[in-house]
């Protein structure tokens, strides 16, 4: 069944072009991942898809009696409701069934079995039992605890108001209901969000075994990997379909570009005998037919444009300082938290030169308070930590807390390193995509992925033999993130790291430290 289909969308930003000639289609059942660089218009299209806004040209198709549910990017739910109230609230109508049910239970009682009115009442009882369980009302209490619990949220926490929850949790929830709503196309934004690595693995299994559609933007590649067979490519403001997961895509497209290069080439010699034969040719009167006909043929010529990507992403590489001794930190029985009050620990490890170690747990555990407590931001509550010597540690801030919000883009980096001129300082940013007037907006102004990659710029710019990083790749986008694992891979010094990103783990740790409780 065709659930949604898209003819020639158009989608204009001011004077320009975002998008155009969009033809997609979406069928029950399918996995679909939209993909493309940031800025390319997917959340655009996505708003058009469910029909939150309108194409400037072009016409979107919805299936007969098709349901649409979006989920905008960390869209939070606000709600006076307790958790349980809230998602409760999914199941009005089964409640509304059931309650008739047993008003019907009570009415037959009271009246006579052998009259005509029993008759009309059994028969409606029997319509709306039925209905009731192909509609699984019996099973109500045991959805909402099974997406409760698979987002994390204790049953002691079910009477809490969703207006006390983290930003974080909010999200959560958001999800949570939208999966329970059960649309016909389930249109996620970025839906890996705030989800650590129990609750991901959770919500693969779920969405696996979904009964509508799914359409999913994430920069998350192992879970596109884990639930989409369908991809559709923003790139070059047009769309191109391809079947597999993530990775078959990206081998698929770049199959596609070396075919559509090599007969890119092919035409340009063509072109180029052609041209050659008629410049020495036509002249001649022996031979001016053949260099007319051959002047046709290149007249008639459709002549293709050299394939390029539009995948624009950063290049960088980290600037390794003096190497550090063999030893660079050991920590032994180390306890964190904050005011005396013990978050985690005892903590024992060490770490030596050229190891990267990505440190792994779930939200809350304590993660980031154990980077900032061996960094000295935050005391120990008990234990001991020894750096090395030599040392020249580059820290990643996820909350990039080391950014100041009234600075622009260039006084940032610049103000640091004043003794280096404005074009080399210009150059580097230009390779962290800050380019022309981006460079003259203010910090505060800055979107996520623009202030991640600031912070990245600064962190470049430093000797290191350390580094520190927390969720360095929240916020960038696919290219960007195969960029910086690449980037760590070539760092000849030490890593630290923090990440939820499992494929970012399995490219760049060579070793794990899982926290738990």
């Amino acid at each position: 069944m065709l659930v949604l289909q898209t003819h020639d969308v158009l989608r204009r930003f001011g004077a320009d072009v975002l998008f155009h000639n969009i033809n997609l289609q979406i069928n029950d059942q399918a996995r679909v991942a939209l993909v493309g660089r940031n800025g390319a218009g997917k959340t655009t299209l996505l708003k058009i898809l469910a029909q939150i806004t309108e194409p400037d040209e072009g016409t979107l198709a919805v299936g007969k009696n098709v349901t649409i549910g979006y989920l905008a990017q960390d869209q939070g739910l606000d709600s006076q409701n307790t958790i349980w109230a809230e998602l409760d609230g999914v199941f009005a109508p089964l409640h509304a069934m059931e309650k008739r049910l047993h008003a019907l239970e009570e009415q037959l009682a009271s009246v006579d079995a052998t009259s005509p009115a029993y008759q009309e009442i059994l028969s409606e009882y029997d319509r709306l039992q039925t209905s009731f369980k192909k509609q699984d009302g019996f099973a109500i209490d045991s959805k909402i605890r099974g997406v409760l619990t698979g987002f994390g949220f204790s049953e002691a926490m079910y009477e809490m108001p969703v207006n006390s929850l983290s930003g974080g949790q909010k999200t959560k929830l958001a999800l949570a209901k939208i999966l329970l709503q059960a649309p016909n196309l389930l249109i996620l934004d970025e839906p890996t969000n705030h989800l650590d690595m129990g609750v991901l693995s959770w919500l693969e299994d779920y969405l696996k075994g979904y009964a509508g559609a799914l359409l999913i933007v994430s920069h998350d590649r192992y879970f596109l990997d884990k639930v989409v067979n369908e991809v559709y490519d923003l790139d070059n403001k047009t769309l191109t379909h391809y079947t597999g997961n993530y990775t078959a895509f990206m081998h698929h497209k770049a199959d596609k570009l070396k075919a559509e290069l090599k007969h890119y080439e092919q035409q340009q010699k063509k072109i180029a005998a052609l041209e050659d034969f008629v410049n020495r040719n036509i002249v001649r009167a022996s031979t001016t037919k053949r260099a007319q006909a051959r002047r046709k043929q290149l007249e008639k010529l459709d002549r293709l444009t050299r394939p390029v990507s539009d995948d624009r992403s950063i290049h960088f590489s980290f600037t390794y300082g003096e190497p550090s001794g063999n030893d660079v930190l050991t920590v032994q029985d180390l306890k964190i938290g904050y005011h005396d009050q013990p978050l985690a620990g005892p903590f024992s490890f060490t770490e030596t030169k050229g190891q990267r170690i990505g440190i792994i747990g779930p939200n809350g555990i304590g993660k980031s308070t154990l980077l900032k407590t061996l960094l000295h931001k935050l005391p120990a509550i008990s234990g001991e930590i020894k750096f090395g010597v030599g040392l020249q540690i580059g820290y990643y801030d996820q909350e990039q807390q080391q950014l100041h919000p009234e600075k622009t883009v260039l006084d940032e980096v610049w103000d640091d390193h004043p003794e280096v001129p404005e074009t080399e300082i210009r150059s580097l940013l230009g390779s962290f995509l800050f380019v022309g007037d981006d460079v003259f907006k203010l910090v505060k102004d800055l979107s996520g992925g623009q202030k991640a990659r600031l912070e990245l710029t600064k962190l470049s710019f430093e000797p290191i033999n350390y580094l520190i990083l927390d969720e360095p790749t929240n916020h960038l986008d696919i290219d960007s993130r195969e960029v910086l694992e690449t980037a760590i891979n070539e760092f000849p010094g030490t890593v630290l790291f923090i990440s939820h990103d499992r494929y970012f783990i399995n490219q760049v740790a060579t070793d794990v430290l899982a926290v738990t409780k």
